[in-house]
C-alpha cells in the first residue's frame, strides 16, 4: 500500500497516452481524421492530460467545466481545478466538425500528437476570452478589471495567449499518441507522475515537497528546498521543461544549474529532479493551485510557495499565492478537493549582519542589510553584464549562466518589477 498522496480526482492517475498495438493502430487511424493544428500550450496539456499529471482530466473541457473552473474552481461534477484547460480551434474548422466525430491533434511542426473525440463544440467571443481572463489572471495587483486591461494586454503573457485564442472550443475525450520530444530532449530529467511515484516509494518517502521552477536556482530556491528538506522526507526540484516567455532561461541551461548545485550543495539522496511539459500561464495565485493540483498526481504532499509564485510583472500581491490556498471550495466526496498542501514560506534573502540566508520572519535587520534575490534581478543583471551581487548565487551556477548569456547573439531586455525589488 502506498503512503504517498493519492492522485487528485478519486480515479488514480487516469493515462491516456496509448501503447504498444493500440499505439500503432490509433497512429493508423488518426491518418484519415480531419486534422486540427494545436498550439504549444494546448499540446503540453495534451501530453499532461497522457501521462496523468492533470488526472482526474481525460480530455479537454466541456463549456460547464470552463465556466465551473472560472467561477468557483470546480469541473462540472463537482472536483476541484484551478485552470481552464481548453483546445481551441478556427470556426470553419469547427463548423466542419460534427459532435461525436474523431479528430487528429496536429502539432506546429505537422506531428499527430493525439487524436479526440468531439463532444461538444462552445463559442468564445472576445467578451468570453476576457471573462476567462479576468478570473484566472487577475490579481491583487491590479484590483480593478480597468486597470488590469490597461496594462494586461501589452504586458501579461498568459492574457495574450488566451485573447490570441481562435474562436471555438472543442471538448471530449483524448488518446495522446506522442509525448513530443522531451523523453529523448531531457532523457533522466522529464518523468511521469508513475515514474516520479516509483522513485518516491523505493526512497521510503511518504511526505514530499516540491520546488516549482522557472527560472535558474538562485541561493533563495536552495534555501527553500533545504527548509523542505528539513520538514518532510524529500524534495523535488521539479522544473517546467515547456514553453516560456522571451528572456527567460531555456531548461536545458537551468538543468544544468540545478545538476551543479545538488551535487555541490545537497545530499543527494534527499533531492530528486525533475520536469514536467507545460507552457507557462504566468497565472500567480491560480498558477500556485495548478502546480499543486498535477504535483499530488506526481506524488508530492507538500508545493512550497514563496513570492510572487507564478507570477509576472505587479499583476500580484507578494503572497496572494500563498493566501489563496485559504480561500478555495473543499468540495466533499473522495478525491474532489486538493490534498496537496501549500509549504508556505517568507519573504528569503542573504543579511549580511545575519551572515546567512534568512527570511522576514527570521531576520530583524534592516532592508539595507539584505541581499534581494530575484530570478527576474538576477537574469537582469546576467543579461546586461552587470556584477552580480556577492551571496546572489553559488559561482558554479553563475559559471554556467555567464557562459549561456555569453553565446547569445540576440538579448531581450529584462523588466524588473516591485516585487523583485523589494518595492511590495
Amino acid at each position: 500500500m502506498s503512503k504517498l498522496v493519492a492522485p487528485h480526482g478519486g480515479k488514480g492517475l487516469t493515462i491516456c497516452l496509448l501503447e504498444g498495438k493500440a499505439l500503432e493502430d490509433e497512429k493508423k487511424k488518426a491518418e484519415g481524421l480531419k486534422k486540427i493544428v494545436i498550439t504549444p500550450r494546448e499540446e503540453g496539456d495534451l501530453i499532461m492530460i497522457g501521462i496523468g499529471g492533470f488526472s482526474p482530466l481525460t480530455g479537454f473541457m466541456t463549456k460547464a467545466d470552463w465556466k465551473g473552473v472560472c467561477d468557483n474552481y470546480l469541473l462540472a461534477d463537482g472536483t476541484f481545478w484551478p485552470i481552464p484547460v481548453t483546445l481551441a480551434a478556427d470556426k470553419s474548422d469547427a463548423d466542419a466538425i460534427k459532435e461525436g466525430q474523431e479528430i487528429a491533434l496536429v502539432s506546429k511542426s505537422g506531428a499527430i500528437m493525439g487524436t479526440m473525440k468531439v463532444t461538444e463544440k462552445f463559442e468564445m467571443t472576445e467578451a468570453d476570452k476576457k471573462y476567462e481572463c479576468e478570473k484566472t489572471f487577475m490579481g491583487a495587483g491590479t484590483p480593478t478589471a480597468d486597470e488590469f486591461w490597461k496594462i494586461a494586454k501589452d504586458d501579461h503573457p498568459g492574457v495574450q495567449m488566451v485573447m490570441a485564442q481562435k474562436t471555438v472550443n472543442l471538448a471530449g475525450p483524448v488518446k495522446v499518441l506522442s509525448e513530443g520530444d522531451y523523453p529523448v530532449k531531457y532523457k533522466g530529467v522529464y518523468m511521469k507522475p508513475a515514474e516520479s511515484r516509483k522513485i518516491f516509494e523505493e526512497k521510503g518517502w511518504s511526505t514530499v515537497a516540491a520546488l516549482q521552477l522557472r527560472n535558474p536556482m538562485h541561493r533563495s530556491h536552495e534555501y527553500l528546498a533545504k527548509i523542505a528538506i528539513e520538514v518532510c522526507d524529500g524534495v523535488f526540484i521539479h522544473s517546467l521543461v515547456g514553453n516560456l516567455k522571451p528572456g527567460d532561461i531555456p531548461a536545458e541551461v537551468r538543468v544544468r544549474c540545478i545538476d551543479v548545485l545538488v551535487k555541490n550543495y545537497f545530499v543527494g539522496k534527499n533531492v530528486l529532479q525533475g520536469g514536467y511539459p507545460l507552457d507557462m500561464r504566468y497565472a500567480g495565485p491560480r498558477e500556485g493551485l495548478l502546480h499543486a493540483t498535477f504535483r499530488q498526481n506526481y506524488g508530492v504532499s507538500h508545493m512550497i510557495i514563496g513570492r510572487d509564485h507564478a507570477g509576472v510583472g505587479d499583476f500580484y500581491g507578494m503572497f496572494e499565492a500563498q493566501e489563496i490556498f485559504n480561500q478555495i471550495p473543499t468540495p466533499a466526496g473522495e478525491g474532489k478537493a486538493l490534498l496537496c498542501k501549500p509549504l508556505k514560506i517568507d519573504w528569503t534573502f542573504y543579511c549580511t549582519k545575519c551572515d546567512g540566508m534568512a527570511s522576514l520572519r527570521t531576520c530583524p535587520h534592516e532592508k539595507k542589510d539584505r541581499i534581494i534575490l530575484s530570478g527576474t534581478m538576477l537574469r537582469k543583471g546576467l543579461s546586461e553584464g552587470t556584477p552580480i551581487p556577492d551571496h546572489f548565487g553559488r559561482e558554479e551556477v553563475l559559471d554556467i549562466l555567464r557562459e549561456y548569456y555569453a553565446g547569445l547573439t540576440e538579448k531581450v531586455a529584462i523588466k524588473t518589477h516591485a516585487a523583485a525589488t523589494g518595492g511590495k
